[in-house]
């Protein structure tokens, strides 16, 4: 695990696509097509930028998210109207973008659906970028919900699992932590000196219970590496 610091979150968003972009490169060459998951909030939105403007095929590269609220696709708060106006555009517009959320009333129950529309992540994920909030979540992996201990079971293949967030509006889908774990590459992108002082409490073990981005830093099998930027 390499940890990589930046003044500002547009610095990093510069690097970290470049990284990105050259991984998509090496897994089309090597298969033909490259697999992609992101996740959303305001961080990521620099690195879109940067993402959707590098060339190479993208109409052989699949895009999906790492979780996502069970809201409509155009929904502020829906991760995918993000990955839509900042990513999806540019030369990444011919990317093909498989959405988590269908057109089930809630998640629970639905994620054999998800499940199947995103069979071509099952295998293992070229890229997955991660977040992480200031309670210590990272994918929907919230502190406190009752979900927590079955989207965390390494046992179990599932590929999404459901969570309702205890402090945080609408329910979600997520990927499991056995799907990130078949991840080929990992990146945790972070900012602000806030989220800093939770990177370095979760790198002391402890209970992934309490914070949960402990599931993925503390995986030695997992290649991860992590982008921190002291401004957004």
């Amino acid at each position: 695990m390499a940890v990589y610091r930046f003044e500002h979150n547009t610095e990093l968003a510069t690097a970290l696509a470049a990284r990105v972009a050259a991984l998509l490169t090496a897994a089309i060459a090597e298969r033909g097509n490259a697999t992609l998951a992101v996740s959303g909030g305001s961080t990521p939105a620099p690195l879109f930028d940067a993402l959707s403007a590098a060339p190479l095929d993208w109409s052989k590269v699949a895009i999906t998210q790492v979780d996502e609220r069970w809201v409509d696709a155009y929904h502020p708060d829906a991760n995918a109207r993000l990955i839509r106006e900042r990513l999806l555009q540019n030369a990444a517009a011919h990317a093909h973008f498989i959405s988590m959320k269908c057109d089930a009333d809630s998640p629970f129950g639905a994620e054999e659906q998800v499940s199947a529309n995103l069979a071509l992540f099952a295998a293992g994920i070229d890229v997955v970028i991660l977040g992480m909030g200031e309670d210590g979540h990272t994918a929907s992996f919230f502190p406190g919900a009752r979900e927590l201990a079955s989207a965390l079971d390494t046992r179990s293949a599932a590929l999404v699992a459901a969570v309702t967030p205890p402090t945080a509006p609408h329910a979600r889908m997520t990927l499991t932590l056995s799907a990130l774990l078949r991840a080929r590459h990992s990146f945790l992108h972070i900012t602000g000196p806030a989220k800093l002082k939770v990177l370095d409490r979760a790198s002391v073990p402890g209970p992934l219970e309490e914070l949960p981005v402990r599931s993925v830093l503390q995986q030695p099998e997992l290649a991860l590496d992590i982008y921190y930027a002291q401004r957004n």
